[in-house]
């Protein structure tokens, strides 16, 4: 059976390639480390892949900013129908729909026992933590595929309650298996609470995804900040209040015209490592987004910082930058004794929770996000797209499951 999937082949160039389908053994292939082929997986399952989105991450793979190498097939955005599972898999059935953590955890480790499943011990090699078809997280198989194999399934999956209802929900639902629960989680760790005043740092999905999460759990005001003013129109339609930094570079004074003080209770970082700099003229400048939101974020206040840092950066404009070692004004941080919380997000911690508030109808992620459906062969466009500043987030829909279940047509789909 056939296989197809988006794979990285040089920076600025993904295509579809077939890939064989997946069976319950982790194979050599490109990015996988020696030390994980051939791993029996009689706990995972085969999915069947109803949606598969379009990430930011992915997008620094693509650009040729990280260490992924070619051939790296992509995708850790994953929803679908399991169709076979390993003979040691109990409580996952076949026909389930269920939603894939992007985080690989073993569920056994001290890490994952605490829920801590983001920096699981047992499934990459190199270094705490895992992901599907990301560079350097032990090379377990992208998911921006036709067909995927998840290890582990009993404790990962996140299954949904109601085949029919899932369906109907799937463009907000497939949002679970990483920008949601991220985006939750940059606000959830900057301590926004019932009154809060919020800056949010970038407008792609997944700020925005942390604009809609800063709304849910009571914020008073939530100003997001980018250099898009496409973007930024998209977090004004569901009620934020916005900054171009494009056209000013004084952060603060823009903040205070909004709420009077130039500065907020906590903030969020969704940019990450090649961020710019404010202004007009402004060029690249990675640590820019950290020492502005500690510049803004008051004494005491705590940042969530769920943008992508990385320890690999060769397109990096010096030396330091290419290690991940940044000019952070952490003396400032001290002074106003912030809290900062990193790293990738335990999913499992918040999808539960947020699954039941998109099946509510409390949580709107897909229209806050801009939810785009596109096929599997238009994924590279896709990826040029939304690399060119696009405000969407694409969603492959790689069987056409979705676009048959919502009733469009290509005129719709493609807009």
């Amino acid at each position: 059976m056939s296989n197809k999937a988006v794979v990285y082949s040089k920076p600025g160039e993904v295509e579809i390639k077939d890939i064989g389908y997946p069976d319950l053994v982790l194979r050599d292939g490109p990015g996988v480390n020696p030390l994980n082929v051939g791993r029996k997986c009689n706990h995972g399952v085969i999915v069947k892949v109803i949606a598969t989105n379009i990430c930011g991450s992915d997008q620094h793979m693509v650009r040729g900013r990280t260490t992924a190498p070619s051939g790296l097939v992509l995708g850790h955005e994953i929803t679908g129908e399991v169709i076979e599972a390993g003979s040691d898999v109990e409580f996952i059935q076949k026909g389930d729909i269920v939603s894939v953590p992007f985080n690989i955890a073993c569920g056994r480790c001290e890490n994952c026992r605490t829920q801590d499943t983001h920096i699981c011990l047992n499934v990459n090699p190199d270094r705490p933590g895992s992901a599907y078809g990301y560079v350097d997280m032990g090379g377990w198989v992208g998911g921006q595929s036709e067909y995927v194999m998840v290890p582990y399934a009993d404790f990962q999956l996140l299954k949904f309650p109601d085949k029919e209802r899932a369906l109907d929900k799937i463009l907000d639902l497939t949002m679970l298996s990483d920008i949601f629960p991220t985006g939750y989680h940059g606000a959830y760790s900057a301590g926004v609470k019932m009154g809060s005043t919020v800056y949010v740092a970038g407008a792609g999905p997944v700020g925005l995804a942390a604009a809609h999460s800063a709304q849910l759990l009571g914020a008073s005001v939530v100003i997001v900040g980018d250099l898009n003013e496409e973007r930024l129109a998209q977090a004004r339609s569901f009620g934020c209040e916005t900054v171009n930094l494009r056209e000013h570079d004084n952060l603060g004074e823009q903040i205070e015209q909004i709420l009077g003080v130039p500065e907020v209770d906590c903030a969020v970082d969704a940019v990450g490592f090649e961020a710019s700099g404010h202004g007009r003229d402004a060029g690249e400048a990675p640590a820019t987004v950290l020492n502005s939101v500690m510049e803004v974020t008051k004494a005491g206040g705590r940042l969530g910082i769920p943008g992508l840092y990385v320890t690999g950066d060769p397109g990096a404009a010096d030396q330091d930058a290419k290690e991940g070692t940044l000019k952070i004004r952490f003396g400032l941080g001290f002074a106003k004794a912030h809290h900062f919380v990193t790293g990738q997000t335990p999913v499992m911690k918040y999808n539960r929770d947020l699954m039941k508030a998109i099946l509510s109808g409390r949580a709107q992620i897909a229209k806050a996000v801009n939810a785009t459906i596109i096929s599997m062969d238009e994924a590279p466009k896709g990826y040029k797209s939304f690399d060119g500043g696009a405000s969407r987030k694409y969603v492959i829909d790689p069987h056409g499951i979705i676009r048959n279940r919502l009733h469009l047509d290509t005129a719709e789909v493609i807009r």
